[in-house]
């Protein structure tokens, strides 16, 4: 097995990623409106600026950029998925749901605003992005636009995001083995980060061949994502989280490390990403540098 060191991918992504970053957290203060009633806008600001990694909306960026596809719609398609994101972590950390009481280092919107502010601001967070996908002056092709919104619908849904954590719900208390397991979070977060890369790739033209790789790496992103995940819930404070940590472990929540132990959910999360480099070296994309960098990212990030 080849193993791929950080330093390799590193040149120049720090200050990319802070670019991007900053051109997401712009665009997002733009299109979340404020002035939604009876401060409905206010929660939805609430629930998405100022906080987060942005990694969904990074993949997107950088997978357009990898392989020269429309900028502008890619934006879009960047803010979109943030947006199905964090109206997903406001639910999940309802109290009929996680019951969480923090969220990227603040209160959760349910504790700042009330559960039905709350409930309703994932909804509208929900519908925004579809509707950024589907602007009204043209500046997004109709083909692609309806490519857009399939591949997101797909993810966040039963199929996807949703049908992850209503099999996260039911297994609480229950132990699954490491199949059961891996296709839990191939729903509930893998989903999600495949289908960024993948809305990055329908902003351009590509192979059918370099479509199968870059869908393959970003399942095992979304992956080693969620082992990762698992590792610091129990090695980091919740300070560095953002979040409460060790939360899984006291709901009593199958996780990797519970199944496999520390050190071999470890070992595990460098094969899965591994495996991530690997599909990216056989895509035929070019310029794959910055694709490589947040695979690099994801298995070395802190919180």
């Amino acid at each position: 097995m080849t193993v791929v060191v950080a330093s390799e991918h590193a040149a120049g992504f720090a200050g990319w990623r802070e670019t991007q970053q900053t051109l997401v957290e712009h665009a997002l203060s733009r299109w979340v409106p404020s002035e939604a009633p009876a401060g409905l806008g206010d929660a939805m600001r609430y629930a998405v600026l100022d906080g987060g990694k942005r990694l969904r909306p990074l993949l997107v960026l950088a997978t357009c950029e990898a392989l020269g596809g429309l900028s502008d719609v890619a934006l879009r398609a960047a803010c979109s998925v943030e947006l199905i994101h964090a109206y997903s972590l406001v639910h999940d950390d309802m109290p009929c749901m996680d019951n969480d009481v923090l969220r990227r280092g603040k209160p959760t919107v349910h504790v700042q605003f009330g559960e039905a502010q709350a409930l309703l601001a994932g909804d509208a967070l929900q519908a925004l992005a579809f509707e950024l996908l589907v602007p009204d002056d043209g500046s997004v092709p109709p083909a692609m636009a309806a490519r857009l919104c399939r591949l997101l619908a797909l993810a966040a849904g039963a199929g996807g995001m949703a049908g992850g954590q209503a099999i996260d719900l039911a297994s609480v208390g229950h132990s699954l083995d490491q199949p059961a397991l891996e296709a839990m979070h191939r729903h509930k977060t893998g989903a999600l980060l495949q289908a960024s890369v993948m809305m990055g790739l329908a902003t351009a033209q590509v192979l059918p061949s370099t479509e199968s790789r870059l869908a393959e790496y970003g399942a095992c992103l979304g992956l080693a994502f969620q082992v990762v995940d698992d590792i610091l819930d129990v090695t980091a404070d919740s300070a560095t989280l953002g979040k409460t940590a060790g939360k899984d472990a006291a709901a009593d929540k199958p996780t990797f490390v519970s199944l496999m132990g520390l050190a071999a959910a470890q070992a595990y999360a460098d094969r899965v990403l591994e495996r991530a480099h690997e599909a990216l070296r056989h895509s035929g994309v070019h310029q794959p540098g910055t694709l490589h960098a947040l695979a690099d990212w994801v298995g070395r990030r802190a919180s």
